[in-house]
């Protein structure tokens, strides 16, 4: 038995350079089309040779994370991330009810997102999350539609949750889903009732509440897929389809999110 195992070595330097750019890519620091340092920085930063830098680059082009370009150096590639999330956005792309499986994925996804983000949110998150906010609020004074808005809070909150294979589908979700959005956006009574709904999911992840934000999560999905089905000009239908009560209980233990009261 013993012929059949090997001595243990100690790991040459090229695989633990390898190992740090990997990590790197893997957390979202280094992005697809993002250019590595030249060999000699790198060399540098690593107090190594050039020669163990250019074996981890090798490495890193085998495994397919990396690839060399004329003119531009090593850039980051398109991960395995991609390779999940695009036949994902095809099947989507053909669904013969798109809007309806879409807002049923988006309820599977963002309601758990909000819980890990009230868990794992940090100070730059929730700053950034009151940030998107008020720019929501001031696009709605001035009547404009603010779907940058809207994605930039769901996605911060993807963010927060720190998982990178959702942030790409909720890039995916959010692209298909954009003609609805923009419907379910437009008028000041939509437009504040959407803010209303970040601001209720925002005080839960500040108050560190992960039932609280996952339940307010999935009723400001549920509220802007029912609008769907509304016309913009339909006042009346609009005040009949307002928030409940249990949209109010879900988020109470959590108070009340910055400018409400």
């Amino acid at each position: 038995m013993r012929e059949t195992f090997e001595p243990i070595k100690r790991r040459k330097i090229y695989a633990e350079i390898a190992s740090q750019i990997h990590g790197l890519i893997e957390d979202g620091r280094l992005k697809p089309g993002d250019r590595l340092p030249p060999e000699r920085d790198l060399a540098e930063m690593f107090g190594v040779s050039r020669t163990s830098v250019r074996d981890a680059i090798r490495v890193l082009e085998m495994g397919g994370l990396v690839e060399p370009r004329h003119g531009e150096g090593t850039i980051v590639r398109e991960g395995p991330i991609d390779a999940i999330v695009s036949p994902l956005a095809g099947a989507l792309a053909a669904s013969k009810d798109l809007t309806a499986d879409l807002f049923d994925m988006r309820k599977m996804l963002e309601p758990p997102l909000a819980r890990a983000a009230a868990l794992r949110a940090t100070a730059e998150d929730l700053d950034a999350l009151r940030e998107i906010m008020s720019r929501q609020a001031e696009q709605n004074r001035q009547g404009n539609v603010a779907i940058a808005e809207d994605t930039a809070f769901h996605y911060q909150i993807a963010t927060a949750a720190k998982n990178q294979v959702v942030l790409r589908v909720i890039d995916v979700i959010m692209d298909l889903l954009r003609e609805s959005r923009v419907r379910s956006l437009q008028g000041r009574a939509r437009a504040e009732r959407s803010l209303a709904g970040h601001r209720r999911i925002f005080a839960a992840i500040q108050g560190r509440d992960p039932e609280a934000a996952a339940g307010a999560m999935r009723l400001h999905i549920e509220e802007i897929e029912s609008l769907q089905a509304i016309p913009p000009g339909d006042v009346a239908r609009q005040k009949r389809d307002a928030p409940d009560a249990r949209l109010t209980s879900a988020v109470r233990a959590s108070g009340p999110a910055e400018g409400e009261s």
